[in-house]
């Protein structure tokens, strides 16, 4: 019996698309979607992804992550602390939410925020948010160089 997806391939484009994910990229995968994420990113030719519960037996840092399901805002803020701690010095993150509407996509800006992640950008999805975010920011990396 096949299962439901929980995110639709135009959802995971516009995630793959905000998180500027490539081939070559770690991904880890996260959230009640991760199954969907996973398969997805494998269909587009991306072969390093990995499964949040994978990832912890590694130490290999991720370049990019991708999460989505649907989770209250605490259970999502929890998610997302799990996450981040996978991602390398400049990774990006892409946050799906089940809800249309920048209702739900300003509480997640303000948890990536203090989770030290800058909000680049978000897209409406026919399912749902996208919120994506990176660590650092342009004028933290001059301030680098």
């Amino acid at each position: 019996m096949l299962t439901p997806r929980l995110i639709s391939e135009p959802t995971l484009d516009a995630m793959v698309e905000l998180a500027q994910i490539g081939k070559s990229h770690r991904v880890v995968a996260a959230g009640a979607a991760s199954l969907d994420i996973h398969r997805g990113l494998y269909r587009r030719g991306c072969v390093r992804v990995t499964a949040l519960a994978d990832s912890a037996a590694s130490r290999i840092q991720h370049d990019a992550a991708l999460v989505a399901g649907q989770h209250s805002i605490g259970a999502l803020e929890a998610l997302l602390v799990c996450v981040v701690s996978r991602l390398c010095a400049q990774g990006a993150i892409a946050v799906w939410v089940d809800s249309i509407g920048g209702q739900r996509g300003k509480p997640i800006q303000l948890v990536l925020d203090r989770l030290a992640f800058h909000s680049q950008c978000g897209a409406k999805c026919e399912t749902g948010f996208v919120v994506a975010a990176r660590r650092g920011s342009c004028s933290d990396r001059a301030l680098a160089a």
